[in-house]
């Protein structure tokens, strides 16, 4: 593996536990065993940058899973409800969901720069735009569409972060079936 990929492997998880603020770059080079000068020579804006490759990263392995996942369901109601199983056997075998979420780093939006907001939202409008494909194919309008999908980020999102501070799977159980219901 090269050392920027390495660097990014490393490193989310990194930011998805501690966020953005609680990790320093010296924390992230002892952790990936590099030199900071080859840190630099790879993302010679610092942190902020490798930050910016780790959600593009994480945002191409969510929208591929969600993708997956809402193309071998026949309908809307059976792909969130697969979506959210996977999401609750994670959190009940591991304790978290960091790897399906960018919600941890989203967090400290308010202090994050532009570059930086743009990336969380494309992975957001991605999502988005898997759900209202899904919904729109089951018959939806595409305004309805529209507020279903942002409905069902701001769910699952929010559900995460109840999970995590809960240490539950219920809250991801409970908008599952309430979710389903809004497919009938």
């Amino acid at each position: 593996m090269d050392t920027k990929l390495q660097i990014i492997d490393i490193s989310i998880p990194l930011f998805q536990q501690k966020g953005y603020k609680g990790v320093g770059v010296t924390e992230i080079i002892k952790a990936c065993n590099v030199s900071k000068g080859s840190f630099y020579h790879h993302f010679p804006n610092g942190k902020e940058e490798l930050l910016i490759a780790c959600l593009q990263s994480i945002s191409e392995v969510i929208t591929t899973h969600i993708q997956d996942i809402f193309k071998q369901s026949p309908t809307t109601k059976e792909a969130t409800k697969a979506m959210i199983d996977i999401l609750v056997s994670n959190f009940e075998q591991e304790g978290t969901i960091s790897g399906s979420t960018i919600t941890s780093i989203v967090s400290e939006m308010g202090s994050l720069t532009d570059p930086v907001r743009d990336v969380c939202s494309d992975l957001y409008l991605k999502m988005q735009t898997i759900y209202v494909s899904k919904l729109e194919s089951d018959g939806f309008s595409k305004e309805k569409a529209n507020s279903i999908a942002v409905m069902m980020n701001a769910s699952i999102e929010g559900a995460i972060i109840l999970c995590l501070t809960q240490k539950s799977s219920n809250p991801l159980k409970i908008i599952s079936h309430v979710l389903s219901d809004l497919f009938n």
